[in-house]
């Protein structure tokens, strides 16, 4: 079956072709670079969104773009976390990354396993998991801008959104992990 393109999964693709744009602006070293790198992200971070709900309104929902989309994300996620440890080698920043880089490689390995045994409505996202996204990717947007506007420090707050995120992506695994252990399918994930 060869993957379907329509207006949802080119969103999705452009998230992903995003990504070397993205890090060649970031590396610009120019004084618009970094705010511009946050532009970009930022564009692409609402196409999660976007691609969503055009895929629902449009009727456009497919197998390849279900596949597509959570990659995307996490490629882009992935890409940005390790540009901005390359910035700021802090063991803060580093910790972060590792938290939830590393949570991602393991709840997509969980999916696919549950899915290889019948059972992946298990591991199903909910909202919590949104809201652990949508801190994440404030919280990345905000650090990649760095500079401070309207007098707020943006990277920091970036960091403490950031450091929310993680706790969420923490508290999200393990209640993927327990749904998948238990076998208790009345049992909700948490994200």
């Amino acid at each position: 079956m060869q993957p379907q393109f329509n207006i949802a999964t080119s969103l999705t693709w452009f998230r992903v072709a995003a990504v070397p744009l993205l890090a060649l602006v970031f590396f610009e070293g120019a004084a618009w670079a970094r705010p511009a790198a946050a532009l970009l992200f930022t564009l692409a971070a609402i196409t999660d969104w976007l691609d969503g709900w055009v895929a629902r309104r449009l009727a456009q929902t497919s197998p390849f773009g279900a596949f597509l989309d959570p990659v995307a994300d996490k490629i882009m996620v992935a890409v940005v976390l390790v540009l901005l440890v390359q910035d700021d080698p802090r063991p803060v920043v580093a910790l972060l990354a590792a938290i939830i880089i590393g949570r991602e490689i393991t709840v997509s390995a969980l999916r696919e396993w549950m899915a290889e045994l019948g059972a992946r409505h298990r591991v199903a996202v909910s909202w919590l998991g949104k809201v652990k996204t949508t801190l994440q990717m404030v919280g990345l947007g905000m650090m990649l801008f760095e500079e401070p506007l309207l007098g707020l420090p943006t990277y920091d707050l970036g960091l403490a959104l950031l450091i929310l995120a993680a706790g969420l992506t923490i508290w999200s695994m393990v209640g993927y992990v327990r749904a998948a252990w238990s076998g208790d399918e009345e049992r909700a994930p948490l994200s």
